[in-house]
C-alpha cells in the first residue's frame, strides 16, 4: 500500500499503524489539525491489518471533515476486559449536528461503535472490538 508510510502487514503495533494512517491524512488536509495519539505501543492490532487500516482511515476522515477550520484530533486505545476500545475524538461539532456513519470497516472486523459528545466540545467515536479478539491477539 504505497499511500501509507508503513506496510500494515508488517506492523504489529496499533499505535504505529494509527500514527502512520492519521499522519498521511493530516498532511493532505489544508486546515491545521493537532494530532495526539495515546496508545501503548504494546497493544497489538485488534483485527486484520488491512481492515484495521480501513477502519482508522474512515474514522479519521470523518473526524477531519468536522474540523474545516482546524482543531484537535485525539486517538486513544485501551485493552479493557470488555474488548479493545479504540477512540477517535475531535473538536468538531456535537454528535447531534453531524452525520454519524458507521464505517463498513467496523462491521468487517465484527466490532461495535458508540458515539458521544466530548465535555470540552466536539465528539468521539469509540470502536469496541470483541473480547475474544483481544484474547486471540495475546495468544498469537
Amino acid at each position: 500500500m504505497s499511500h501509507l508510510w508503513i506496510d500494515p502487514n508488517s506492523c504489529e503495533s496499533l499505535a504505529i499503524l494509527v500514527e502512520s494512517v492519521a499522519s498521511v491524512l493530516l498532511t493532505q488536509n489544508p486546515a491545521p489539525i493537532c494530532l495526539e495519539v495515546d496508545i501503548d505501543s504494546s497493544i497489538k492490532l485488534p483485527a486484520n491489518p488491512n481492515q484495521t487500516v480501513d477502519l482508522i482511515r474512515s474514522m479519521v476522515i470523518q473526524a477531519v471533515a468536522e474540523m474545516t477550520d482546524g482543531g484537535e484530533l485525539t486517538i486513544t486505545a485501551v485493552d479493557a476486559p470488555g474488548g479493545l476500545e479504540l477512540e477517535v475524538a475531535d473538536t468538531g461539532r456535537a454528535v447531534e449536528l453531524r452525520e454519524t456513519r458507521i464505517p463498513f470497516a467496523v462491521a468487517a472486523v465484527g466490532a461495535r461503535i458508540h458515539w458521544q459528545n466530548c465535555p470540552q466540545g466536539g465528539a468521539a467515536a469509540t470502536v469496541v472490538f470483541r473480547p475474544e479478539q483481544g484474547a486471540a491477539r495475546i495468544a498469537a
